[in-house]
């Protein structure tokens, strides 16, 4: 197959390529920085003449909330165009585990808005909805630090490895068409403070972990399973110790 990987230089794309290529898949990256940016439309047709699929995993450079909704609602609109003139038969788009339980967090609201216009789009599509990565534990425990301090809510948490969320990804745009979604977590389910403190341990980072059930997840308060998948998930097998030891050797 044709696969065209939308954001495909990126931290989980460059990985959706690299495994569809190993499989025998023509896989392209398209970014801006090969030429293809979705918000203008350049380099989309000449990207996606004789592609058998689509996948989505670009991101929006800022989360402010008007921002990150014009990131997906242009980008995702430019792309379906695209699409539907090439004659696409599959369009994959990676989004987040939880979206429709913390509507009011804006990037969360964003990724309903695109997941709509996929929806509605008539092209036959898959939504892979993945759980944190790993990759952004330590990012979120920095955002997290007030006065020295890391102020995590005590909500479960599932993460998982970014490989495992291509792996996903690049599975199901091989597979038929869901017309609907799947999920994709870690192996193993936490509260979220407990991995926290276990993590910066881990680190050998002294900064303590507060337990805080006001303590906020990109802007919002997350419910006890708002970032954990229902029954039907697919589970990854790395756990966060052998990821961290992994990326450090």
């Amino acid at each position: 197959m044709k696969v065209v990987v939308i954001g495909g230089t990126g931290l989980i794309g460059s990985k959706v390529v690299t495994k569809l290529g190993e499989h025998g898949h023509e896989a392209v990256a398209a970014a801006p920085n090969t030429g293809v940016n979705t918000l203008t439309g350049e380099g989309l047709p000449q990207a996606l003449a004789g592609a058998d699929v689509v996948v989505d995993v670009s991101n929006s450079p800022s989360f402010e909330r008007a921002a990150v909704l014009d990131f997906f609602e242009t980008s995702t609109r430019n792309l379906l165009a695209a699409e539907a003139a090439a004659g696409v038969g599959h369009h994959v788009a990676l989004s987040v585990v939880g979206t429709e339980r913390l509507p009011e967090n804006a990037y969360f609201a964003a990724k309903i808005a695109q997941e709509q216009l996929i929806e509605k789009s008539g092209i036959p599509y898959s939504l892979v909805h993945a759980t944190q990565f790993y990759e952004f534990i330590r990012s979120i425990a920095d955002t997290s630090t007030v006065d020295g301090e890391v102020h995590i809510a005590p909500v479960r948490f599932q993460p998982i490895a970014g490989e495992e969320v291509a792996q996903a990804v690049g599975r199901t745009a091989v597979g038929a068409p869901l017309n609907g979604r799947t999920e994709v977590a870690g192996p193993k389910q936490y509260r979220m403070d407990e991995f926290f403190r276990d993590a910066l341990s881990a680190w050998g980072d002294a900064r303590p972990v507060v337990s805080d059930p006001q303590a906020r997840y990109f802007g919002s308060v997350p419910g006890e399973r708002t970032l954990v998948p229902a029954d039907g998930a697919t589970f990854g097998q790395i756990s966060y110790r052998a990821w961290l030891d992994g990326s450090t050797k």
